[in-house]
């Protein structure tokens, strides 16, 4: 193969990754807020943190949520997961195992697991989660991060069967 070619061969199997690393970047960082909300009737609070970091292959997001029950109980729940490009621009599939030839892929959602994807569409980073239980109904967590000053928006609804049954909304202070 010619020289040129090979080079220009070389440009364009580098561009993709430029362009996600561009794209992550706007979003990259520590995130850290807390929300206050009213659950059946009940004040709550939680403290919620989030992290992006590019990877080898695409990106990283970790997210933690801290919940303090009326009862003096503490919840915390954490999440990291990675995530590679997809054929369609802006979205991006998770890598939580890995195939028989190696190549990273979702969970299976048929199978009882999550099946999670993120999309980026302008300054909103939004990453969904799918689950279907046992009798077929499925349930939808969504995350909208929202580049603001200082940090970032984020919106979170859970909604099962088309209903939103939660909404919560805080301001995450970029930390790092």
């Amino acid at each position: 193969m010619p020289l040129h070619r090979l080079l220009l061969a070389l440009v364009f199997s580098i561009l993709p990754v430029l362009a996600l690393a561009a794209e992550i970047d706007r979003f990259a960082g520590v995130y850290e807020g807390s929300s206050e909300f009213v659950q059946d009737g009940e004040a709550q609070r939680r403290d919620l943190s989030t992290t992006i970091k590019p990877s080898k292959t695409g990106f990283e997001l970790s997210w933690t949520s801290v919940s303090y029950k009326s009862d003096g109980r503490i919840k915390q729940k954490v999440y990291t997961i990675e995530f590679v490009p997809s054929p369609r621009d802006g979205i991006y599939g998770s890598a939580m195992k890995t195939n028989v030839f190696g190549k990273p892929e979702p969970l299976d959602p048929l199978n009882g697991e999550p099946f999670v994807w993120t999309r980026i569409s302008g300054d909103t980073f939004s990453t969904f989660s799918l689950f279907i239980n046992e009798a077929g109904e499925y349930e939808m967590q969504e995350y909208h991060r929202t580049l603001a000053d200082g940090g970032l928006d984020l919106v979170f609804r859970r909604v099962k069967q088309g209903a939103i049954e939660r909404e919560i909304k805080a301001f995450l202070s970029k930390v790092k």
